[in-house]
């Protein structure tokens, strides 16, 4: 991991527009050496002008940014060899086999991992020598992952990384993500997937209309773990539901007085604001104060 006291990555007060349309407006974030940070944000929040600022593909109107101690606007080769980029939308080369492209990619970095290792490790062992053009979505998805890491970067940018995985696929995925993490690998996410995004990041950052409105780690953004708890049970055939701080002492009380012989309270549920019910309140929050609406309901 890398020891320098210079974050990974600095933005302060970031600015741009397209037009007349304010993409970024004013916003700040700071990702530290060898942290998972996902970033969430309905379609049109400025994610993905930010991100694409962070890795040099754009210039800001305004602000402060350092990406490994550097500006992505005059990021030169040897900066670029420390970065990894999975995009959203990924062109290959439709008749070189994914073998090929695996160490072709390798080919460009000082020090990368194993292509082999890295083919397998996305799931692709199978399908090594298989041209790009009969792969499957899912399996140009892992493909486009496996190039996004086989440099062995510091910095990784995974946009939208798991679109097109099955569940299997997916969870084998966030366990590479953990293993890089664990090796000192910082990862910047971007994903529409809440339960990714809490399986695996250190921080969530949340942005809505061009700024930062909300960020801490998954179990407490937005006070999610001061919020109350609500308990559902049925008593005489009636649900019932109670909001209360103090959940164990009333399924206590319950259990006490409504127990059946099996040591069971019909429907007792003890439920707690998941990471959904706190992301969809803070954009709701967002979009009243800023007079917008928003559309997307994250998956």
């Amino acid at each position: 991991m890398t020891t320098t006291s210079a974050p990974a990555v600095l933005v302060e007060g970031l600015h741009k527009r397209y037009g007349d349309k304010r993409a970024v407006d004013g916003l700040d974030l700071r990702v530290e050496h060898g942290e998972i940070v996902a970033v969430l944000g309905p379609n049109g929040a400025g994610k993905t002008t930010t991100v694409e600022t962070l890795e040099g593909f754009r210039r800001a109107d305004a602000g402060h940014v350092r990406v490994l101690g550097e500006d992505p606007a005059h990021g030169d080769r040897r900066w670029r060899s420390r970065l990894g980029v999975v995009l959203q939308d990924n062109h290959d080369m439709a008749e070189a086999t994914v073998r090929e492209i695996v160490h072709h990619v390798a080919g460009f970095y000082p020090a990368p991992r194993d292509p082999e290792a890295v083919i397998d490790a996305v799931g692709l062992r199978e399908k090594r020598s298989a041209r790009t053009r009969a792969l499957s979505g899912g399996q140009r998805r892992r493909l486009d992952v496996a190039l996004g890491v086989v440099g062995d970067p510091e910095l990784l940018f995974l946009d939208e990384p798991t679109t097109g995985f099955d569940p299997q696929a997916r969870h084998e995925f966030w366990g590479l993500v953990k293993g890089l993490r664990d090796e000192g690998t910082t990862i910047l996410l971007t994903t529409h997937y809440l339960e990714e995004a809490e399986h695996l990041a250190d921080r969530v950052v949340v942005v809505a209309d061009g700024r930062v409105v909300a960020q801490g780690a998954p179990d407490t953004l937005g006070g999610r773990r001061a919020r109350r708890a609500r308990v559902r049970w049925t008593e005489d055939g009636t649900p019932r539901e109670e909001a209360t701080d103090t959940p164990t002492a009333l399924v206590a009380r319950l259990t006490s007085r409504l127990a059946g012989s099996d040591g069971e309270v019909a429907g007792l549920q003890v439920l707690r604001p998941t990471l959904e019910d706190v992301y969809l309140g803070l954009i709701d929050a967002a979009h009243d104060a800023a007079g917008t609406t928003h559309e997307e309901t994250p998956r």
